[in-house]
């Protein structure tokens, strides 16, 4: 599956289980080992488990395992690996902490908005 699909069947994922200010990066040009990262927040630590979960029970569905899955226990920062795009879930004031789209300066964040989707599609 191509990475561009893939992000787009994640964020969709994301929406349908409420997580929060869910942003895409475009990393291609950047580094070699993913193409997009996405990052969300969720409500509580608990809600960033069911959102984790509920992703890689959906993805399996579709024969999509990740690579590996890290920091489930606590549900604080959430990373699951598809290879190709790799999503961070964040308990909200986690994600404040280590601001992860600063790193990310040159490569300016998509914030999910009705934009946001047509510019995957044209990828």
């Amino acid at each position: 599956m191509k990475s561009e699909s893939l992000a787009k069947i994640i964020v969709d994922l994301l929406e349908s289980k409420k997580a929060e200010e869910i942003t895409l990066i475009d990393v291609r040009k950047k580094v070699d080992y993913a193409d997009f990262f996405i990052i969300c927040s969720s409500r509580s630590t608990k809600h960033a488990q069911g959102i984790c979960e509920f992703i890689s029970l959906e993805l399996e569905k579709l024969d999509i395992k990740p690579l590996g899955i890290e920091g489930l226990e606590l549900g604080q920062w959430i990373v699951m690996d598809y290879e190709t795009v790799i999503l961070h879930i964040f308990y909200e004031p986690i994600r404040k902490i280590y601001a992860l789209e600063e790193l990310w300066g040159d490569f300016p964040p998509r914030k999910r908005q009705e934009n946001f989707r047509a510019s995957l599609s044209q990828e």
